[in-house]
């Protein structure tokens, strides 16, 4: 019975020689692994995993110290951090927030320019094949769209309402056809341009011209209807 007594003793004090750590460790289930260099202020195994007691409380060694819980590291923290949690400051048991990311810059918007070419610039009147001054004036719009980041080039032919729907309708897509080909052999590619023709579907004279009974005369009130609407997009 005396020797018992003795043992209990000795492992009472060699528990206050070593001592545990303040609470705040008895949630933890997870091993605290620390790195093994420098003076360890908790007793280790050769995993370098922190000893604890049934409770989950840390053993600590004669190194221990507020100052050692808080600089030996077990993983990114100190090995404080977990086992004795409310001495180590929290900010060290805290990952740093992390940057701002970097401001990125909008996207540049595209550009839309719509231009209305008279088709009697583009072509001979009831004719679909380019004339020199509209060659020329193409020149110009494939320069324009080269200068940009292209996205598409639409093309809509048009035509007065003198003659049938079927002949105006195929009249304008053939003007479209004509443009698009054009741009094409000035560099522009042909995926970019997109060709429509909408026949004499959408006049800009509105009734202007009804009352005008002279054929010469009428042809010249209708010229604006007769024309091709190229929409360049694209950004700078």
């Amino acid at each position: 019975m005396i020797k018992q007594t003795k043992k209990q003793m000795l492992m009472l004090a060699a528990i206050a020689s070593i001592g545990l750590s303040a609470p705040g460790a008895f949630a933890q289930v997870k091993d605290i692994v620390v790195d093994g260099k420098g003076e360890i202020p908790y007793v280790i195994d050769a995993r370098n995993v922190v000893a604890r007691s049934a409770d989950g409380l840390c053993w600590r060694t004669g190194y221990w110290s507020p100052a050692a819980a808080s600089t030996a590291l077990a993983g990114q923290f100190p090995a404080g951090c977990a086992c004795d949690s409310d001495i180590v400051a929290k900010d060290k048991c805290v990952a740093p927030a992390a940057p701002a990311p970097a401001p990125v810059a909008p996207a540049p918007k595209p550009t839309a320019d719509k231009i209305k070419l008279a088709a009697d610039t583009l072509f001979d009147f009831d004719k679909a094949t380019l004339k020199p001054e509209g060659r020329a004036t193409l020149d110009k719009l494939a320069a324009q769209a080269q200068q940009l980041k292209l996205e598409v080039i639409l093309a809509v032919g048009h035509t007065d309402r003198l003659g049938s729907d079927s002949y105006n309708q195929a009249l304008s897509e053939r003007r479209a056809a004509a443009v698009k080909t054009y741009l094409v052999s000035k560099g522009v590619e042909a995926n970019r341009i997109y060709t429509e023709g909408k026949g004499e579907s959408q006049p800009v004279t509105g009734n202007k011209c009804d009352n005008i009974r002279n054929r010469k005369a009428l042809i010249e009130c209708l010229q604006p209807d007769r024309r091709v609407d190229v929409e360049v997009i694209g950004s700078k």
